[in-house]
């Protein structure tokens, strides 16, 4: 088998930039477990019931934030008004399956300021969320 190109680990550490909380395309949604719901609720002062029926829809039976734009709705001038209590999908960010090829680490890179930036994310750390992204999406 093939070592990784992140064999070594990545450097990545978020600038604040806000990048990735913009859809670069037709499919931007932003998956909530039940979880999710529960702490961006808590974080936004409702109960989840209220959240869901706020702020998510639901398609092919899974939860996800309500599109507003092409910007995610907590994104308030660059910045994550909900940074704390943001979904593991946006958590995991840039560690998704389909960025790890060297080709989409490049794209990354060349919008994500975050990216060869701060102390160096472990393989470990980088292929233990690519497993809870790999089983994430594999119940969608």
């Amino acid at each position: 088998m093939t070592r990784a190109w992140w064999h070594d680990g990545i450097r990545f550490a978020c600038q604040g930039s806000g990048k990735c909380c913009v859809s670069r395309g037709a499919y931007g949604y932003v998956y909530l477990t039940s979880a999710d719901r529960r702490r961006l609720a808590a974080a936004l002062g409702m109960p989840t019931r209220e959240f869901t029926r706020s702020y998510c829809d639901k398609t092919d039976g899974y939860f996800h934030l309500r599109e507003t734009g092409i910007d995610c709705r907590f994104l308030e001038q660059k910045r994550c008004s909900v940074y704390d209590a943001r979904p593991d999908q946006c958590r995991s960010w840039p560690f998704w399956p389909e960025n790890m090829s060297p080709k989409a680490w490049a794209a990354i890179a060349a919008e994500c300021p975050g990216v060869g930036k701060g102390a160096v994310v472990p393989r470990e750390r980088v292929e233990q969320t690519l497993v809870f992204q790999r089983r994430s999406t594999a119940r969608l």
